[in-house]
C-alpha cells in the first residue's frame, strides 16, 4: 500500500512538471530534456540530453524531430506529416507505426540540439540521415538481437567516452602543474 502511494505522489510530480514545461515552451522558451525511451533509435539513444525550442506547426518540415504533448506525456518523434485534418503525424524511428493524430495545439516545439555520449549514428535533421535512421530504426524495431546489441554497443562507447574524458581532465592538469598522484595515477 505505501508503495502505491510512493509510485502515485511519484507520478503526479512528473506529471505536473510536464504541464509546466509545456507551459514554457508555450510561451516561447527553450527546454532541456534527458531522453528515456528507445521508440527513436538510433537517432536518439537513453540519456541523450535534447534542447527543444518552441516553434509553429507551419515552420516545421516531415523529417524533422519534434516534441509534442498527449495525456500529459511527452512525445519526442520524427514529424511523418502536418496535413491530416486532426493536426500532424509523428513516428519514432524505431516504431512499426506512427502514432495516432495529434492536434495542432499538441506541439511543444523542436529538437535544436543534442548531447550525446556513445554512438552517433546519422544525423537530426530531415534529408538523407532521416530516411537511414527510419531504415535502421525498422531494423531495431523488428529484431530484438538487433536492438539489444546496439543498445549493448551504446553502452560501452558512452563509458569509453566517459573514461576518455576523465582521462584527459587528468592529462591536462598534470600538464598544468598538478600532481599526477593526486588523481590516482
Amino acid at each position: 500500500m505505501l508503495e502505491d502511494t510512493a509510485n502515485a505522489a511519484r507520478l503526479l510530480r512528473i506529471t505536473e512538471s510536464s504541464v509546466l514545461a509545456a507551459d514554457g515552451l508555450r510561451q516561447g522558451g527553450f527546454l532541456r530534456l534527458r531522453v528515456y525511451g528507445e521508440s527513436m533509435l538510433p537517432a536518439l539513444w537513453p540519456g541523450d540530453e535534447v534542447e527543444i525550442e518552441s516553434c509553429s506547426l507551419e515552420n516545421l518540415r516531415p523529417g524533422e524531430i519534434v516534441l509534442a504533448m498527449r495525456d500529459n506525456r511527452f512525445f519526442l518523434h520524427r514529424l511523418v506529416t502536418t496535413s491530416t485534418s486532426n493536426g500532424f503525424l509523428l513516428c519514432g524511428d524505431s516504431m512499426p507505426a506512427p502514432d495516432p493524430p495529434f492536434p495542432a495545439e499538441a506541439l511543444l516545439g523542436h529538437l535544436v540540439a543534442r548531447a550525446s555520449r556513445g554512438l552517433r549514428i546519422f544525423a537530426l535533421g530531415p534529408g538523407f540521415g532521416a530516411k537511414c535512421s527510419r531504415a535502421l530504426g525498422w531494423l531495431l524495431c523488428h529484431f530484438s538481437l538487433a536492438r539489444r546489441l546496439a543498445l549493448k554497443l551504446h553502452n560501452f562507447a558512452k563509458r569509453s567516452s566517459l573514461n576518455r574524458s576523465a582521462f584527459e581532465v587528468r592529462r591536462a592538469e598534470v600538464g598544468r602543474g598538478q600532481n599526477p598522484a593526486e588523481f590516482g595515477t
